[in-house]
């Protein structure tokens, strides 16, 4: 975000998550990183999909997915 001061802070968050979701995966807010919190297992599932936000402190926000 090109704006500054507040307007250039940008939190991330996941929109909405499952508690299983939770258990697998966390989202640095600072970064956007997107990291596991253990390994998968792929006999669970093979792929996963979640939307991620991303909020400045001005209250302007946006979501993506990932896949």
């Amino acid at each position: 975000d090109a704006d500054e001061g507040l307007y250039g802070e940008i939190k991330y968050s996941f929109k909405k998550i499952t508690e299983k979701f939770s258990q697998i995966f966390q989202v640095d807010s600072n970064t956007g990183a997107i990291t596991l919190l253990h390994n998968l297992d792929f006999e669970e599932g093979d792929s996963f999909e979640v939307e991620i936000q991303a909020h400045d402190e001005g209250g302007l926000s946006d979501t993506t997915k990932v896949v």
